[in-house]
């Protein structure tokens, strides 16, 4: 192989010396410029995020007030739903009033009470003859069947009821099977 057609091993020695003896032309005004805008653009950057913290905090605080705000509002609606109750059942204690006042039984209060209760969504457990349900039913006694039948409520000793579709209070029953 010959000089011409082997790689060289690394820059010219001539070259490299040029370069060295020749002036370097620096614009330490240009340098200083852009290093100026380096800073300015960190400034800004930095103003940037500081805005944006102070968003979030801002948002932050927004959603805290407004989750108090919605809390307190449900346990106002809670308070006027059962103060509308309370408002519908004074019929009931004026009839209890007129009752007591004119030595009768209080067959009508009660009737009248179950009224406005069941219009609210009060519903009476009476499952006298119906089958035995473990959901609705509390069974506190047992008779033997007459013959082999699946079991059955035989008597209610204490009604049980349903608020609006859900059992509050199963009814006490005595079961026949």
């Amino acid at each position: 192989m010959s000089e011409e057609d082997r790689a060289p091993d690394g820059p010219d020695p001539e070259a490299v010396a040029d370069l060295i003896a020749e002036p370097v032309d620096v614009d330490l005004d240009a340098a200083g410029a852009a290093v100026e805008a380096d800073i300015d653009d960190l400034s800004s950057i930095e103003a940037e995020r500081d805005q944006y913290l102070a968003d979030l905090q801002r948002l932050a605080a927004d959603f805290d007030n407004y989750r108090k705000r919605v809390m307190r509002d449900k346990a106002e609606e809670v308070a006027r739903a059962a103060e509308a109750l309370v408002v519908k059942l004074f019929d009931v204690l004026d009839t209890f009033d007129l009752a007591a006042a004119h030595g009768e039984g209080f067959e009508q209060g009660h009737a009248k009470l179950l009224e406005v209760l069941e219009k609210e969504g009060l519903e009476r457990i009476d499952p006298v003859g119906k089958p035995f349900d473990p959901a609705e039913h509390d069974a506190v006694a047992h008779e033997p069947a007459e013959s082999d039948e699946s079991p059955t409520v035989a008597d209610v000793m204490r009604a049980g009821w349903r608020w609006k579709g859900r059992v509050l209070r199963p009814a006490m029953v005595k079961v026949r099977g």
